[in-house]
C-alpha cells in the first residue's frame, strides 16, 4: 500500500510545524518572496523562495530541483533535503511541496523518501498523462558523515516509486537494477536530475522517458561515460536503457566528451532534443546535444558540443513554449551566475546568445528545471543565492511577454579572413575615425563585436599572433582589448586587456595539456598607453616564448606549454571580456590573428603605416578592419 508523505521530524520546533501539517493535510501556504534582479520585475514575472533551510527547518541545505505538472493540474516540486551538509553523499532525503494553483501558493514540506543516513536523490519525475500515476525515478548510495564526495567507484543504484493519488502519498521505492543497471555500469550512476516526459507524437506516444548518465570502472580507474535514456512502454511497470552514446577514457585521463545531467524535449516535430552537461572533455563546450527521431531508441548522431552556448559546467533544463524551446541556464561561462532563459526558434539547433536571454537573476544560480505552470506562464525552479548558488531553491512564474522578444539579425562589420563570415557589432557600437580608415568606437557599458564560432578559430597548441591598434583614456576598470577562449583561472583562454589603474597593459594565455592542471603566463608593460593616441599591441606565442609587443617594445616571458582553446565554452570578443562582466571604453582598429607566430620584421609591418595592407594569407585567423558597420536591415 502506498505510504502516507511525512514530514521529517528534526526538532521540536519542526515537530509542532508537523501536527499543523496533518492537521490540515493539503492546506497551501504562500511562499515568501525572493528579490528578483532588477530587469525581472515588469510585468509577467514573479518569484518566490521555495526551499530553504531557514524557512524548512530540518534541512541543512537544499539541492537539485526537479517539477512536473500532474493530470489534475497540481505542480509538484522536488528536491534534495541535505540533513548534516551541503555535500552531494551525505544524509539525504527527497522531499516535495505541492501547488493547486499553478505555483502561486504551495504545501509545508513533506518527505517522500528518507535517506536515513545514506544518500536517497537525483530525482526525475515523469508523469503518465493516461492513467495520471506519477513515477519518482531516482538514485541512492550510501551516505557519508565527512563531507567528501562518494568514493569511486560509487555504490549508485536506480530507484522508482509512483504516486497514484496526485503526489499526496508514494509506493514503497523498488530497485530498478535488475531492469536499467547493467553490470559494466558499475561506478558513477545518475537518473536525471530532470524531469522526464511522456511521448506524445509517433509510434510511440504514450511511451515514458528519463535519462541517465553513468560510468564503467575497470577494477583500477573510469574507463568509459554513458549517456542514456532510459524508456518505458507499459507505464512503469517495466524499463529498458534506450539511446545511449558511451564515450572512452583513455588511461591517460582525457577524453572527448562526458555528457551528462541530460534535459529532454519532445519537439513539435516528434524528435526528442537531449541537451546535456558537458564534463572536462577536450571538445569546446560546456553544453552538448544529439537528438532522436525513434522516439528515444537510438541517437541520431552522437553528441556534439556546443563552444559558444556560455554556460558553466551544470545541469540546465529545456522547455517546448509554443514555437520557441526554452533553456533555463547560467549564463556565466566561467561561474554559476546569471540565471537566464535562452530561446531556440530551431529545435535546439541554434540557441539565442547571452545578449539576447532574458535574465532572471545576477545572483549566484545552478541547476534548475521548468514546467508548464498554467495556460499562460512557465514555472522554473532554480538553485539561487546572493552568497552561495546553493543558498536556496526559488520559483520563478513568467510569461512569454515577459521574454526578450525575437531579435533580427545584429549590424555586423567584416572579416577578411578565409571562410569568416561577418562579426555581430552589439550594444549599439559605432564607427569612428580609425588608425587606417575607420574604426569602431565602444562605451564601455555594452558595445563589443564577437566573432561567430567557426573551427578555424581555435588556436590550439599551435603559436600564434594577436594584433591591434587601441586607443582610450580611461584611468580606472578593466579594459578589455581582445578576448578569446574561455575565462577563469581554470579555461584555456587568449586575451589582451589595459588596466590603467595599474599602470599597464596585460596579455595572458591559460592552458591545458593533457589531464594536468591548467597552467596561465601573462606579461605586462610598464605603462598603461591610456593616452588617447592610437598604440600597436600584439601578443605572440612561439619559440618557447609569450611574448608582448607595444608600439615596437616588447616583453617577454617564458611559454606555458599546452592548449590555449580546450574544454571550456569559446567566444571571440573584441571589447568585452566572454563573460560580459567588463566592456571597453575606447576605439579599436585593424584586429588580425594568425595561427603562427609572425617575425619580427612582419610585426614592425603591422604596426608601422602600412599596417593595414598586409595581406589575407592561409593562416590569418581572423582580420576585422573595423572600417564599416552594416545595419542589421
Amino acid at each position: 500500500m502506498p505510504s502516507a508523505l511525512r514530514v521529517r521530524l528534526r526538532s521540536l520546533t519542526t515537530a509542532v510545524a508537523s501536527l499543523a501539517v496533518v492537521a490540515s493535510a493539503g492546506a497551501l501556504l504562500p511562499g515568501p518572496s525572493a528579490q528578483a534582479a532588477p530587469d525581472a520585475r515588469a510585468a509577467g514575472f514573479e518569484q518566490q523562495v521555495l526551499f530553504k533551510a531557514s524557512q524548512d527547518p530540518g534541512y541543512a541545505c537544499y539541492r537539485i530541483p526537479a517539477v512536473v505538472k500532474t493530470v489534475k493540474g497540481t505542480l509538484l516540486a522536488f528536491a534534495e533535503g541535505r540533513v548534516n551538509d551541503c555535500s552531494d553523499a551525505g544524509d539525504i532525503d527527497l522531499v516535495l511541496k505541492r501547488s493547486h494553483d499553478g505555483g502561486r501558493t504551495w504545501s509545508p514540506l513533506q518527505v517522500v523518501n528518507e535517506g536515513a543516513g545514506d544518500t536517497h536523490g537525483n530525482p526525475a519525475p515523469v508523469v503518465d498523462r493516461r492513467t495520471g500515476r506519477i513515477l519518482l525515478a531516482e538514485t541512492w548510495n550510501t551516505g557519508r558523515t565527512d563531507g567528501q564526495n562518494c568514493a569511486v567507484p560509487c555504490d549508485r543504484t536506480p530507484h522508482l516509486q509512483y504516486s497514484d493519488d496526485d503526489g499526496r502519498s508514494w509506493s514503497a521505492p523498488r530497485d530498478l537494477s535488475d531492469q536499467i543497471l547493467p553490470e559494466d555500469w558499475n561506478s558513477w550512476y545518475a537518473t536525471g536530475p530532470v524531469h522526464g516526459l511522456q511521448l506524445t507524437r509517433g509510434r510511440h506516444a504514450g511511451r515514458l522517458v528519463f535519462t541517465a548518465n553513468t560510468e564503467t570502472w575497470n577494477g583500477s580507474r573510469v574507463t568509459a561515460n554513458h549517456a542514456a535514456l532510459i524508456v518505458s512502454d507499459d507505464g512503469g511497470d517495466n524499463w529498458k536503457i534506450g539511446a545511449t552514446d558511451s564515450y572512452p577514457i583513455p588511461a591517460d585521463g582525457t577524453f572527448r566528451q562526458k555528457p551528462s545531467e541530460m534535459t529532454i524535449t519532445e519537439r513539435p516535430d516528434g524528435a526528442l532534443y537531449v541537451s546535456g552537461r558537458e564534463q572536462d572533455g577536450t571538445d569546446l563546450g560546456h553544453r552538448t546535444h544529439t537528438i532522436s527521431r525513434d522516439g528515444g531508441d537510438s541517437f541520431v548522431s552522437p553528441f556534439k558540443a556546443i563552444p559558444d552556448l556560455y554556460a558553466p559546467q551544470v545541469q540546465c533544463s529545456t522547455l517546448q513554449f509554443g514555437k520557441r524551446m526554452l533553456l533555463g541556464c547560467p549564463g556565466d561561462p566561467d561561474r554559476r551566475r546569471t540565471m537566464q532563459i535562452r530561446s531556440s526558434y530551431d529545435g535546439g539547433r541554434t540557441w539565442d546568445s547571452v545578449d539576447r536571454g532574458t535574465t532572471v537573476t545576477t545572483d549566484w544560480s545552478g541547476y534548475s528545471d521548468m514546467v508548464r505552470a498554467d495556460g499562460e506562464h512557465v514555472g522554473l525552479m532554480y538553485e539561487g543565492g546572493a552568497v552561495d548558488a546553493r543558498d536556496e531553491i526559488r520559483f520563478a512564474r513568467f510569461t512569454e511577454d515577459w521574454l526578450q522578444p525575437r531579435r533580427g539579425p545584429d549590424p555586423k562589420t567584416t572579416d577578411r579572413a578565409p571562410h569568416a563570415k561577418p562579426a555581430a557589432v552589439l550594444g549599439g557600437a559605432s564607427t569612428t575615425g580609425g588608425r587606417f580608415g575607420g574604426a569602431v568606437s565602444f562605451d564601455g557599458t555594452n558595445d563589443a563585436v564577437r566573432l561567430p564560432f567557426r573551427r578555424q578559430l581555435p588556436l590550439g597548441e599551435k603559436g600564434f599572433t594577436a594584433s591591434l591598434w587601441f586607443r582610450y583614456s580611461a584611468t580606472s576598470g578593466e579594459q578589455p582589448l581582445l578576448w578569446m577562449g574561455g575565462i577563469g583561472t581554470n579555461q584555456p583562454q587568449v586575451w589582451l586587456r589595459g588596466e590603467p589603474a595599474s599602470n599597464r597593459v596585460t596579455g595572458l594565455i591559460t592552458t591545458r595539456e593533457g589531464a594536468a592542471a591548467p597552467k596561465s603566463a601573462s606579461v605586462r608593460t610598464a605603462g598603461a598607453y591610456n593616452d588617447g593616441q592610437w598604440h600597436h599591441i600584439a601578443l605572440r606565442r612561439g619559440g618557447g616564448q609569450l611574448t608582448l609587443s607595444v608600439d615596437g617594445t616588447q616583453v617577454t616571458t617564458a611559454d606555458v606549454p599546452g592548449t590555449v582553446t580546450r574544454n571550456s565554452g569559446y567566444g571571440f570578443h573584441v571589447g568585452q571580456r566572454v563573460d560580459s562582466r567588463a566592456h571597453f571604453a575606447g576605439s579599436i582598429d585593424e584586429v588580425r590573428v594568425y595561427d603562427r607566430a609572425l617575425s619580427n620584421a612582419e610585426l614592425a609591418g603591422l604596426g608601422g603605416d602600412s599596417g593595414a595592407r598586409a595581406p589575407v594569407t592561409r593562416d590569418t585567423v581572423a582580420w576585422l578592419p573595423m572600417d564599416h558597420i552594416r545595419p542589421s536591415n
